[in-house]
């Protein structure tokens, strides 16, 4: 059975433009990747677990913060691996400088018996909808431009 994460695109205004938050994933595999390897803030959904229930507490767990308000859902994708993800967006504002993560370990350099723990996230950072369409994995870029629809569809009915 596939894997089901889900996480929160949390977004501001700023500058006539759309930003949205993203993160670098830790550990030493993502360590010099850059283009195509940041993510919304996501993991796993727990069996019987309610999806935004399982944004909200990754968004915490990745960041170190709650997530702000409500969520608005935006859909799912399948990741080239096979797992599901399912996004939510929020509209808010925080210091990526200020994040703190969990960690997690894993056996490195591979083979060596030595267990490292390394944080989920190393950095999170504020992208123009434009660079973050390049930042972003590109499975998860549908999540970037329903969005932008959905705020769009809003402005359009305000």
């Amino acid at each position: 059975m596939a894997v089901t994460s889900a996480g929160i695109v949390l977004y501001k205004a700023a500058a006539d433009d759309l930003w949205v938050l993203l993160v670098h994933p830790g550990g030493p595999f993502w360590h010099r990747k850059d283009e195509g390897a940041w993510s919304i803030p996501k993991g796993e959904v727990e069996a019987g677990e309610d999806l935004a229930a399982a944004a909200r507490r990754e968004f915490a767990e990745e960041l170190g913060v709650p997530p702000p308000g409500p969520l608005e859902p935006l859909g799912a994708v399948r990741q080239a691996g096979g797992k599901w993800v399912e996004a939510f967006a929020a509209a808010g504002d925080l210091d990526p400088a200020a994040i703190t993560s969990d960690h997690f370990e894993i056996e490195w350099p591979p083979r060596s018996g030595r267990l490292r723990a390394f944080p989920e996230v190393d950095r999170a950072a504020w992208f123009a909808l434009s660079v973050a369409r390049q930042k972003i994995l590109a499975a998860q870029r549908p999540f970037l431009d329903r969005l932008e629809s959905l705020l769009t569809d809003r402005n359009r009915q305000a």
